[in-house]
């Protein structure tokens, strides 16, 4: 069995100029930072400029030629786990989460995600749409989820009272705990599944 502890990347997945993702990233990563049972390393959709996807195939079934496409999937694979900080538009994730989830495949494979969302119902919608598409990329959609939305998000967000993500730490640190135990069980688990086919490849 593996004694790596696990890498987890914390995704923001919108790219506008006006996003609100950075705030509850923030406050996400500095819960990480108090745990000694994973490493969590921000990563921002912005630093990889990836274009729609073009290529002939998934690279489940052919590698991807586009540089920004294979730089995009060498980085998800470092990972062991990831949890996505997602907006929800018009009832989904944004396009650009689901581009970048197109652009990689064999990465996402064999390990947990979780979310944490933002929105008038908290990314409810987003993030059931966003487990269904984790299902078809291998992955393993952990049960609990952070979701600031109704008055909490008017609390925190610019447009509303804009306090800082402590004001209403209250009422989400309890999810954000159960969702890191949940996401390092389960990469646990399948870092140690993984490792002999990984001895194999090496």
């Amino acid at each position: 069995m593996s004694t790596q502890t696990p890498k987890i990347a914390v995704i923001i997945s919108s790219t506008r100029a006006a996003r609100f993702a950075d705030k509850p990233a923030a406050w996400l990563m500095a819960q990480a930072e108090k745990r000694d049972d994973f490493t969590a390393e921000l990563v921002d959709l912005r630093d990889f400029d990836l274009p729609f996807f073009d290529e002939m195939a998934s690279n489940k079934y052919m590698p991807s030629q586009d540089p920004k496409a294979l730089a995009w999937q060498k980085k998800i694979a470092e990972f062991d786990g990831y949890v996505i900080v997602t907006a929800e538009y018009n009832h989904s994730i944004t396009g650009a989460l689901k581009n970048a989830l197109d652009q990689a495949y064999v990465e996402w494979n064999r390990k947990p995600v979780g979310a944490i969302g933002y929105g008038g119902v908290g990314a409810a919608r987003a993030i059931e749409h966003l487990r269904g598409i984790a299902v078809e990329l291998e992955m393993v959609p952990v049960r609990t989820a952070v979701h600031i939305g109704g008055a909490d998000f008017i609390a925190v967000h610019p447009m509303g009272a804009n306090g800082e993500m402590e004001t209403i730490e209250a009422h989400i640190s309890d999810a954000a705990t159960t969702m890191f135990d949940e996401i390092v069980w389960w990469a646990n688990a399948t870092m140690a599944a993984r490792a002999p086919a990984a001895s194999e490849a090496a």
